[in-house]
Parts: structure tokens; C-alpha cells; sequence
């Protein structure tokens, strides 16, 4: 299964958008994303816990699983399949301790170091690495680079996916530095629905095409 695909959800404020995400959420399902990440830090429990109820319902039949970003009471309570710790929440032991069994849970890191401390720790199934490239949602920070990306890759014993600036065009190198997968928000946003599965197949493709783009 490389690579790993994790579709990261942008961000909604109303009804509508909703049903329009859980549309989307599906369709990605349906197309090959393995991995979709809930990710609405100023949605409400309640309402987040009603999403996540209905991603899970959106992805039936298909492999992928669905990841609550950092709220652990409502990934488990919604009966989500795994969470995404950010880099300040709760170490993933702790987690592990209360999750069910086959629970995802993934961590976002952003140097080697880090990775190889919460590693140390325990309990992660896959560390998440960014930002790659330069991208919008991370305005002001620094990329690190596919030299940066190779790094944690070659240091860690998790698969690693990669972050920041993804783009069908920039997959191919990500490809090349050991990575196990790519996580992306805009990419998957922006595509209109009935064009995920070319979106997901080209990017793939994309991935683990050796040499090609430079």
C-alpha cells in the first residue's frame, strides 16, 4: 500500500458545507485515500462529534479509515477509527492505553529529533512530517525541503508521510526520500468532487514514479 494517502479536511462553517465535506469525504474513500483526517479545530464537540458520526458512514465499504485531528474524546466517542496527535497534545501512550484495539494514531513532527523522542515514547503507528514545501495553511514557516523530509525518513523506523505544498507535480521526489505517503488539505479541496479518483490516481502515480520529475 504506498503510498499512504491521508486526505485532511478544510476547514467549514456552516450546514451546507458539511454535507458538501461528507460528499467530498466519500468520494476520496471511494477513489483510494486511505486516510481521511477530520480536522475542524473551531467546530464544537458536539457538532464535531455529528461530523465525524457521518465520515464514518461516507467510507463504509471502503478501506479507508477516518482520523479525528487532536480531539481524542471525539474520535473515540464517534467511534472514529484513529486520531492525529498535534506536537503538544497528549503523548500517544496514553492514548494507546484507552483506545480500542486497531486504533490509528499518528503524530505530527517536524525534525528528527523530535521524531525519534516521541517514537521513543511509544504507542504511534505513523508520524506525520511537514512542512515540506511552502503552502498556504502554514503562512511564515520555513519549508523544510525533501532533504529535510529524507531525514526523518532515514532516521525513523514509523512511516513517515509528508506534508506542506503537496501537489501531483511535487509527489515524485517526495517519493524518492523513503517516505510512506503524503497527507494533503488544498490538493483534495480544490479538485471538484467528481475528480478525486483521476486526482488520486494521478498522484500515485506521481509517487512512485522513479527519477521523471525533477
Amino acid at each position: 500500500m504506498r503510498p499512504v494517502v491521508c486526505m485532511i479536511t478544510a476547514p467549514i462553517v456552516s450546514s451546507a458545507e458539511e454535507d458538501g465535506l461528507v460528499q467530498r469525504i466519500g468520494s476520496a474513500a471511494r477513489a483510494g485515500a486511505h486516510l481521511i483526517q477530520i480536522r475542524q479545530p473551531h467546530v464544537e464537540a458536539r457538532a464535531l462529534t455529528r461530523l465525524v458520526e457521518r465520515a464514518r458512514q461516507a467510507v463504509a465499504g471502503t478501506a479507508a479509515r477516518i482520523l479525528v485531528n487532536d480531539r481524542v474524546d471525539v474520535a473515540l466517542s464517534a467511534g472514529a477509527h484513529g486520531v492525529h496527535l498535534r506536537g503538544e497534545s497528549m503523548p500517544a501512550a496514553r492514548v494507546r492505553a484507552i483506545a480500542p484495539a486497531g486504533f490509528v494514531i499518528g503524530r505530527s513532527v517536524h525534525a528528527v529529533a523530535e521524531a525519534l523522542a516521541v517514537e521513543r515514547d511509544g504507542g504511534l503507528d505513523y508520524l506525520l512530517f511537514g512542512t515540506v514545501f511552502a503552502t498556504d495553511s502554514k503562512p511564515g514557516l520555513a519549508p523544510a525541503g525533501v532533504e529535510g523530509l529524507a531525514a526523518v525518513c532515514a532516521s525513523a523506523s514509523l512511516p513517515v508521510l509528508a506534508i506542506g505544498g503537496m501537489s501531483v507535480s511535487s509527489l515524485a521526489p517526495i517519493g524518492r526520500t523513503g517516505a510512506a505517503g503524503f497527507a494533503a488539505i488544498g490538493l483534495f479541496a480544490s479538485a471538484a468532487v467528481e475528480a478525486l479518483p483521476q486526482l488520486v490516481a494521478a498522484a500515485r502515480s506521481a509517487f512512485d514514479t522513479p527519477g521523471g520529475l525533477p
